[in-house]
């Protein structure tokens, strides 16, 4: 594995530089960074989870996208999934063949009974578990009904591993997340977003002209450049290939 080629967020790292900018103080107790500001404590958190959770929202990050192995019942036209397996589902496949996605109407009109069993072809979303408010499983219907037992391959989008979960000794100084790794840029600007709240009384609609820095404009501005680089990943950039988009060469007529 080759040597990564930014500067790293460590968790200390990341209360250090947001600590900074925020002009706050930090100590060091038992190998883990905090504020000297209990308030400022209380809040780091959540500004933490406001970056991670809006980077990811933003971003269709290529490493969260990932795969689970569930299994279809006989005559069982519903799959159950957990809903802290995936955040959203792209595709199906039962036996290595892709279903594909229909509305949950086209589904009930057409296979709406298991009067003929066979390999399900669709599939569609309808929706949480009544039971918790949808706080435990996502449902998925398919049709056909399914004549025996299938094995079923999901794959979707996950939330990546929080720096938080760094904050205890022994990591808090040296593990990091891909996200403050390799989008440190972006996990800063994003965490003072929600720190200006704290500091200032911010207006949603306006800016603080005595602010130094607009993070709001930074990390957009940051965004911009980031949202490019995650389509290239995917070969989603233009025409489909994982090229930057180049504003002179173009398709002749």
């Amino acid at each position: 594995m080759t040597a990564v080629a930014t500067i790293p967020l460590t968790y200390n790292g990341y209360v250090t530089q947001i600590a900074n900018m925020a002009v706050m103080s930090t100590q060091e107790v038992a190998g883990i960074v905090s504020g000297v500001d209990a308030t400022f404590n209380t809040m780091l958190p959540q500004a933490l989870n406001y970056a991670e959770l809006r980077i990811q929202r933003d971003l269709d990050l290529l490493p969260s996208l990932t795969s689970n192995a569930y299994t279809l019942s006989t005559g069982n036209n519903q799959l159950r999934i957990s809903v802290n397996d995936f955040v959203t589902i792209q595709t199906l496949s039962v036996n290595g063949f892709p279903l594909l996605p229909v509305s949950k109407e086209y589904l009930q009109n057409v296979y709406g009974t298991n009067a003929v069993l066979t390999q399900p072809v669709f599939f569609a979303m309808v929706g949480g578990d009544s039971a918790t408010g949808g706080n435990t499983y996502n449902n998925i219907l398919v049709g056909p009904y399914p004549d025996q037992n299938y094995p079923v391959s999901v794959y979707g989008t996950i939330r990546l591993p929080s720096l938080n979960t760094m904050a205890v000794a022994g990591t808090a100084d040296t593990g990091t997340t891909f996200i403050s790794t390799y989008l440190a840029d972006l996990l800063i600007m994003a965490s003072m977003i929600y720190v200006s709240g704290f500091q200032r009384n911010f207006s949603s609609s306006a800016n603080d002209p005595q602010m130094p820095v607009n993070y709001e404009s930074q990390y957009q501005t940051l965004l911009k450049g980031a949202l490019t680089e995650e389509a290239r990943k995917r070969f989603a950039s233009v025409e489909w290939t994982s090229y930057s988009p180049s504003p002179t060469a173009a398709l002749p007529r």
